[in-house]
């Protein structure tokens, strides 16, 4: 390749951590130089052309990133991408390499000593690979020798002690299988990313509106009067969502933000696209932010509800029409405690009427959240209350209006559809038997919480992830890393390397598959496969490289052939006729999955097709009244006992979930590590501190007596609500107590963890579990902690 091999580079080392001013401007030029850098050092110059332009474009292929929708067919701009788009890309396409030869030198010890930023620097994985019993190393194997042995381990199995994970990267066609696949086997075990952030987001929606998706199309957003932004970070989780809000900007509409940072991409953008934004000031996004603490929507929405409800800022006509339960729901807001609200909000009466009064006047709201409302005890409950502003103004089914959950992951709605989940309705499992001809199981499986504990506790020993990082993306990263050697084999269909390669079961596989970026021509030709976004629109995509390797297969490949080597002819079901051509995939898909007749016609339509939603469509609800749900929760109020702080986790500007592309957190100001945690300047001063002082993070769940710990990290002074504070993932992902989980979704509370500080040194290196530099625990049973109080 006439480069050196990011291996023989030393580790980054956080001592060169640099801090410096938080950014107010999203976007601008320096986004488009830092895309094009890093595009050309990964993939040069003809990579960076024939990928980028094809990025997002009809005919070409979508973004392995977030799940931001496209606009339509001849609305696309020339360049149909973001920088983090540019930044997936750039990491998928890569020219670097992980041969046979890498694994040789390097021992899986050794690798377990990296950082997750250096294992995904070394590139991509060219061959399938065994680590063997008692082996120190990973080694070749042959695809026809894997694919027998995870045969023959399942086989050896109870259905039910096989856990089968996927993440939002799997297609419409590999997800479909997959599921197809292990119900056949005889589990519902099919655990998803989804479980980890917007479970309690289907859970809310499928209550309250009967779908547990979002209820506008792409042009809501341009048509909407006002835009809440709740509980999410546009600028670095979604930015092409940016654009959009410019353009409803211009055209007039009002912007309501909600979150405990003033993230730039919440307050200002510079199109990078628009001289305006290249040489202009930009565009002011947002009219009004309220700079809420962690945890405190809940009480904000009912305090906004109850003022509507004071002026009678209501569409009484919609209400009695389409709703049950208003009254109840009136009745309880309009006895609301001011002074609960007030402590779980941090905010002040006056700052909330005046949001409340944005909607009062605005007549078409559309609601966006994402991780900063669907990872706390009670965020089910969170997101039921934002349901119920909406329906108390008749924001469902019309234009410019609705709910707009915000996933995280480019098709991890569409995984969803396809059948991902571990509790399917009754409806999709007798489609399936009507289309296979055997009974799938119907009892629920595990998800992903309860897939850790089912391991942990030996009921399960075979452990299969379709893509993602499950050891580094799940919560209480001792008791996951423990549970995952306690199985008999893991196996991990990736594309590079990452920490559930190296913390594993017995025998580890590690199957290597093509990315989005690249070409997939089977035996019957070239291949496309499809995708949903977060606005249940359908597309196809086309990778236009060769692949990064010959060695290399499909996701849908490898589990047709998984499937086969499993289950040979038992139902009749043709795996290796799916493998050779995905149109008999699509064809199952299309009789199947409701909202999917046709679906190899309208797939290939360029844009796609809008799948039905009949809350959006008709305001039809297939709730148990056949009407949009209003509920009722009690304000709970969230204290941290003297001497700690509220931790949110949070993801860098320089990272995708757990992918980590680099150490630059530019808008906040960070650069050359990862190991910080952003504090309030009075709280710094109160515990002791100093800006810039290193200390260790400690925390102890109710319910069990370890205390859980991260250590080195560096204090920043930082506009944050006092009594909380916010650091990275998968850095903190220790600190999270598997058992903590939101009511209903078992979501991880990932947004409201209790830490004590010390200074760093208080955890020694000695005490850490599994011998590497990634914190995984430590058992301090014999200290006593107060604990974090849920006050109703």
């Amino acid at each position: 390749m006439g480069r050196r091999n990011q291996s023989e580079r030393p580790d980054y080392d956080e001592s060169d951590l640099r801090v410096g001013k938080p950014k107010k401007k999203a976007a601008g030029v320096t986004a488009v130089a830092v895309s094009m850098k890093r595009a050309l050092e990964n993939m040069g110059i003809v990579r960076t052309g024939e990928t980028l332009f094809e990025l997002n474009k009809v005919g070409g292929y979508d973004c392995m990133s977030c799940a931001w929708p496209d606009p339509e067919p001849g609305h696309r701009h020339p360049a149909e991408f973001c920088e983090n788009g540019a930044k997936a890309v750039a990491n998928e396409a890569t020219l670097r390499r992980v041969t046979p030869e890498f694994f040789a030198r390097h021992s899986v010890a050794d690798l377990a000593s990296r950082s997750e930023y250096w294992l995904n620097e070394q590139g991509r994985i060219t061959h399938p690979m065994i680590k063997r019993p008692g082996s120190s190393h990973y080694e070749p194997i042959e695809w026809s020798e894997a694919y027998a042995l995870i045969g023959r381990e399942l086989q050896s199995l109870d259905p039910d002690e096989a856990i089968f994970y996927t993440s939002g990267r799997a297609s419409n066609e590999a997800a479909f299988a997959y599921q197809l696949f292990v119900r056949a086997y005889g589990t519902n075990n099919l655990p998803d990313c989804s479980n980890m952030c917007h479970e309690s987001t289907s859970i809310a929606l499928a209550e309250s509106i009967g779908i547990g998706k979002a209820s506008v199309v792409f042009e809501d957003v341009h048509e909407a009067d006002l835009i809440v932004l709740q509980g999410h970070n546009p600028g670095t989780n979604h930015p092409r969502m940016l654009t959009h809000l410019e353009v409803a900007k211009k055209r007039g509409a009002k912007i309501l933000s909600i979150n405990p940072l003033k993230e730039a991409g919440l307050l200002h953008f510079q199109n990078p696209q628009t001289p305006n934004g290249v040489i202009g000031r930009g565009t002011d996004l947002s009219d009004f932010h309220l700079q809420i603490k962690p945890g405190g929507d809940l009480a904000l929405m009912q305090a906004i509800g109850s003022l509507l409800v004071e002026w009678d800022a209501l569409d009484h006509e919609f209400i009695e029409a389409y709703t049950h339960g208003f009254e109840a729901w009136r009745d309880h807001v309009s006895q609301l405690d001011w002074d609960a609200v007030t402590a779980s909000t941090g905010l002040s009466r006056p700052e909330i009427t005046r949001a409340a009064q944005m909607l009062r006047e605005s007549k078409a709201t559309v609601f966006c959240w994402a991780m900063g409302l669907t990872q706390h005890r009670n965020a089910v409950a969170i997101i039921k209350e934002v349901c119920n502003v909406a329906f108390a103004q008749g924001n469902i089914g019309r234009p410019g209006a609705g709910l707009l959950p915000l996933r995280g992951h480019s098709n991890v709605q569409g995984d969803r559809t396809m059948g991902i989940w571990e509790r399917p309705p009754q409806s999709f499992l007798d489609a399936l038997e009507r289309e296979f001809g055997f009974d799938p199981p119907r009892e629920y499986g595990y998800d992903t919480v309860d897939s850790i504990r089912a391991m942990r506790d030996g009921k399960a020993r075979f452990f299969m992830g379709l893509g993602g990082n499950f050891v580094e993306a799940a919560p209480d990263s001792r008791v996951t890393a423990a549970a995952m050697r306690n199985t008999g084999m893991s196996v991990q269909i990736s594309t590079k390397l990452n920490r559930s390669h190296l913390v594993t079961g017995e025998t580890a596989l590690i199957l290597p598959t093509l990315g989005r970026t690249e070409k997939d021509v089977r035996a019957s030709g070239p291949q496309f496969i499809s995708v949903e976004d977060s606005v249940c629109a359908v597309h196809a995509s086309r990778g236009p490289l060769d692949p990064a390797s010959p060695h290399l297969e499909s996701e849908t490949a490898i589990v047709t052939q998984i499937a086969y080597a499993t289950l040979g002819d038992r139902y009749g079901i043709d795996w290796m006729g799916m493998r050779d051509d995905y149109a008999k995939i699509r064809l199952h898909i299309s009789k199947v999955v409701p909202g999917c007749e046709g679906y190899e016609v309208n797939v290939r339509r360029p844009g796609g097709f809008i799948l039905p939603h009949p809350p959006r469509d008709s305001r039809s609800f297939e709730t148990g009244s056949g009407k949009a749900e209003f509920d009722v929760a009690p304000i709970e109020v969230m204290q941290a006992p003297p001497g700690h702080l509220l931790l949110q986790t949070l993801r860098s500007h320089d990272q995708f979930n757990t992918t980590i592309y680099g150490l630059s957190d530019r808008y906040r100001g960070i650069e050359g590590g990862r190991r910080v945690i952003f504090m309030h300047r009075d709280d710094i001063a109160a515990f002791g501190y100093d800006d810039g002082d290193k200390v260790d993070l400690l925390t102890k769940w109710d319910d069990d007596d370890c205390m859980r710990y991260a250590t080195g990290f560096r204090i920043v002074e930082y506009d944050i609500p006092r009594g909380t504070s916010a650091a990275y993932y998968p850095e903190t992902n220790p600190l999270v107590p598997l058992d903590s989980t939101a009511l209903k979704s078992n979501c991880p509370t990932s947004k409201s963890i209790i830490v004590r500080l010390e200074p760093a040194g208080t955890v020694h290196e000695e005490h850490l579990d599994g011998g590497t530099q990634h914190e995984v625990g430590w058992d301090w049973s014999h200290k006593s902690e107060p604990q974090p109080r849920y006050l109703s």
